[in-house]
């Protein structure tokens, strides 16, 4: 029985040190622009997970409004993740023809298209 555990704290030990390096590394190599668009998707994720928590644990009276809502976070986080895909130094040889100022108006565009579907859709 013993060996078991001390195998389990030495995965534990093992996953903690890997997310510290990642972490590290993480906050040493990424941009602040990347960074930032990091955050909104972190904050787009959170958003539609408790708009699901509402609609499981409350209620879903106006299904549509949910719908709507949820369909807005999964939207808005797609074009916020090719947002971040374009700006990315390290991708740049895949988007050579596309400056960053390009893609942010692509985002722009595609977060208002996004956004009138989404208030069409309330009713």
């Amino acid at each position: 029985m013993a060996p078991a555990k001390s195998s389990k704290s030495s995965v534990a030990s093992e996953t903690s040190v890997a997310l510290r390096t990642m972490w590290k590394s993480y906050i040493q190599h990424t941009s602040d622009r990347l960074k930032l668009i990091d955050a909104f998707l972190v904050f787009i994720m959170f958003s539609g997970m408790v708009q699901f928590a509402y609609c499981v644990l409350v209620t879903n009276f106006p299904f549509n409004a949910f719908l709507a809502g949820f369909a807005s976070c999964v939207g808005q986080f797609v074009l916020t993740a090719s947002l971040r895909a374009q700006v990315n130094p390290e991708n740049r040889s895949e988007f050579n023809d596309v400056s960053p100022e390009r893609a942010f108006a692509d985002f722009t565009l595609g977060s208002i298209v996004l956004h009138f579907f989404v208030y069409n859709f309330l009713g």
